[in-house]
């Protein structure tokens, strides 16, 4: 995700594939997910070729047959129109009513309270996407999953050069980069107290990446284990409905009790951290703001017509 949507994930670190915790204003990314693109005319073209965009990701990973890609494709074709029609009229209210409240100090409990209902709409998309996972799971070949395997391993060495890689300094240094720019991308220029305040947040945060690289690969594991399953047991239809949505709820939600107490500890704090960045931003910053939301709602506007 891009711009302010991810702001969260540089306090937060990169928590989940599918969603991460305190995103002030992260609604943004339920149009975005897909794409890591920015100003409007790349927005445009990316959701309305986002079927396109996600087959080829998929791909990437699958390797899929031909039978395989052509449900694929009519899903996603499929997922995108139902989006569209559901999706993006209340995310255009939520970027006009966040137009509204952009000039007041917000809330660490205003900030959770919109990243939970992100999630929500998140899982909302997954569910849509579920009957997608159900038909293709079975069909997959042993040549495939070590296809995917193998993919994971290449993601897991990126990962790794990412938040793991370098000296605690360099670490620090290269996420506090990130954050200043995506900061910017919707404040404008900040000042150097204001970076020195997200510096002295993310030195506070009590984010591991020792901790989230080893729920990273419980999750990969628990992926390959369970398609592996569905490819030799033959299943029933329900079992197979019933194992894939099992999965995604275990992606959603570590069955490891000290994890999800570590995630709700970082999240907390990323909600404190992103209130207390926005309380302390000024009136011309929260103009700056007010307008990249309104461009974002007629992104949105724009897209609800095909």
């Amino acid at each position: 995700m891009h711009a302010l949507a991810q702001i969260s994930d540089e306090w937060v670190g990169p928590q989940r594939w599918w969603a991460s915790a305190g995103r002030w204003c992260a609604i943004i990314g339920l149009l975005m997910g897909l794409l890591s693109l920015s100003g409007c005319n790349a927005v445009r073209l990316g959701y309305n070729n986002a079927p396109d965009l996600a087959y080829w990701w998929l791909d990437g990973y699958f390797d899929f047959d031909g039978a395989q890609s052509t449900r694929l494709r009519n899903d996603l074709y499929a997922l995108q129109d139902w989006h569209r029609k559901e999706e993006l009229p209340p995310l255009a209210t939520t970027l006009k009513n966040l137009q509204a409240a952009a000039p007041q100090e917000v809330t660490a409990a205003q900030v959770c309270q919109l990243s939970q209902y992100v999630e929500e709409r998140i899982q909302a998309t997954l569910d849509r996407a579920a009957p997608t996972a159900v038909a293709l799971g079975p069909t997959l070949s042993a040549a495939q999953l070590e296809h995917l395997a193998r993919a994971l391993d290449k993601r897991n060495r990126e990962w790794r050069e990412e938040w793991m890689d370098g000296s605690p300094e360099d670490r620090a240094e290269r996420r506090l980069k990130k954050l200043v720019e995506r900061a910017e991308g919707f404040y404008g220029r900040i000042t150097e107290a204001q970076r020195k305040q997200l510096q002295a947040q993310l030195e506070a945060s009590a984010f591991d990446a020792s901790l989230q690289y080893r729920e990273v690969l419980r999750r990969q594991q628990d992926t390959l284990q369970t398609l592996r399953a569905l490819r030799t047991g033959n299943p029933t239809e329900i079992h197979t409905q019933a194992e894939v949505r099992a999965l995604v709820a275990r992606s959603l939600q570590s069955p490891d009790p000290a994890f999800r107490q570590y995630t709700d500890r970082v999240r907390s704090q990323a909600c404190e951290a992103i209130a207390a960045f926005h309380n302390r931003t000024s009136i011309s910053q929260r103009q700056r703001l007010q307008e990249t939301l309104k461009g974002y709602e007629g992104d949105v506007l724009a897209l609800m017509r095909p």
